[in-house]
């Protein structure tokens, strides 16, 4: 978190939460009121920013104000990360770091699950891992190998998502 945020914080503690406003769609971009966050610097600050509370919410704290964010799919939306030492990074361009499993939803989404928690793997990545994907069948989990990776993949269906990795995927102000 940034230090301006920091001593925002404390020289206002009671500034009301703001809810519905700022969203992360599913290509791992910030939208205000439905559009996208064309300046790049202000897509940097959120991101810097971007942190979950207890509940699950995930939220912007902007100074001493917390913007709560509607979650398309998944708090994470993750790249594939051909010249990092991670296989994947975050849209808030962190290294999605020892991930321990990959999910695919019935719509033929693939999550992948970390320390971090849960990310969507960004649509255009999707080609680049298709020949690493094993599907699973019945109980059989299928495997994904991939930058010196091997993740069991498992069948998850998208509605069980929020509750499986423990998020609010649209916060609201009686769950903060």
């Amino acid at each position: 978190m940034d230090e301006s945020v920091r001593r925002a914080l404390t020289k206002w503690p009671d500034v009301p939460a703001c809810y519905g406003w700022l969203s992360l769609d599913r290509a791992g971009r910030w939208r205000l009121q439905g559009q996208i966050v064309m300046h790049q610097g202000m897509a940097d600050f959120i991101a810097r920013n971007y942190v979950c509370d207890a509940t699950g919410c995930w939220l912007f704290q902007n100074g001493p104000q917390r913007v709560f964010v509607t979650l398309e799919y998944t708090p994470w939306v993750l790249r594939t990360a051909r010249n990092s030492a991670a296989a994947f990074v975050t849209h808030t361009h962190q290294a999605f770091t020892s991930p321990t499993h990959a999910w695919l939803d019935e719509a033929g989404n693939l999550l992948i699950s970390g320390p971090l928690g849960v990310g969507l793997v960004h649509g255009q990545d999707l080609i680049e891992l298709a020949d690493a994907i094993t599907l699973p069948t019945g109980d059989k989990p299928g495997t994904l190998e991939y930058a010196g990776l091997s993740l069991p993949v498992t069948s998850i269906a998208a509605s069980e998502v929020p509750a499986r990795f423990g998020f609010q995927a649209s916060p609201q102000p009686n769950q903060a």
